[in-house]
């Protein structure tokens, strides 16, 4: 099964998301948790990642239901519930992502059903399969919590959350610490017990070999705004070089 890659969207842009997509990402993580993204923009990143044949994912503040469905509504294929602590709040999203009887998710037309295109038991039928339902593990407690969570029956996805981690384990800043990556490789192996995938978000040359060598069905990619600024300096840093007597 070939790996499907990411990336974290954290400069909303349809022009940016659609390039992602041109590049062959697989998906984009649109972010309602930490920007400020209007209904209306939102509607245009998702189109954008639509038309650069990428899946959008958004990230919600948390499990609202509304929010979820709207997001939904809007053409998103998942959403992500960052600092999950329970299997409850899995719970709900799921509830929320999908019709009955499996949720408890309100019924409309709209582009989801290409305007009429789509017969409306054919659209609930294929969203079952199709809508992705993904935690982010980003404390102690949800590490603690991940049997449970994983346990939850509709759950597409554990995505981990290393720098948060970091912080709820009171090391600072520090993503690389052995005791994060400790707490990342039982995330993979509680996930590797009952066959929900974990997509992994690889920081260094090492740990990217390390993933990759687990043949995984999922990786992030990192965030596009660093991707984007570590890009702009070398260039800059490249030509100063080149100018130099």
């Amino acid at each position: 099964m070939s790996c499907q890659v990411g990336l974290l969207n954290s400069v909303p842009s349809p022009l940016l998301c659609e390039m992602i997509g041109a590049a062959g990402y697989q998906f984009v993580i649109l972010d309602l948790e930490h920007v400020l993204v209007s209904p209306s923009d939102l509607q245009h990143c998702i189109r954008a990642c639509e038309l650069g044949g990428c899946e959008a994912w958004v990230r919600v503040p948390e499990a609202d239901a509304k929010l979820i469905g709207r997001v939904l509504d809007a053409g998103a294929r998942g959403v992500v519930l960052p600092q999950v602590e329970s299997a409850d709040t899995v719970r709900r999203a799921v509830a929320a992502a999908h019709f009955p009887p499996f949720g408890k998710r309100g019924i409309t037309g709209g582009r989801v059903t290409g305007f009429g295109r789509v017969p409306l038991t054919d659209y609930i039928a294929q969203s079952r399969d199709s809508i992705r339902v993904v935690a982010m593990i980003e404390s102690r407690a949800g590490l603690e919590a991940l049997p449970q969570i994983l346990a939850v029956p509709g759950l597409s996805l554990i995505l981990e959350g290393a720098l948060d981690l970091a912080l709820d384990l009171n090391l600072g800043p520090q993503p690389l610490h052995s005791r994060v990556w400790d707490a990342l490789l039982e995330m993979a192996a509680l996930c590797d017990s009952v066959g929900i995938p974990f997509c992994a978000n690889p920081r260094t040359p090492e740990q990217r070999t390390y993933w990759l060598g687990r043949d995984p069905r999922w990786l992030l990619a990192g965030e596009d705004r660093g991707l984007l600024l570590a890009a702009l300096r070398e260039r800059r840093r490249e030509l100063q070089i080149s100018l130099q007597p």
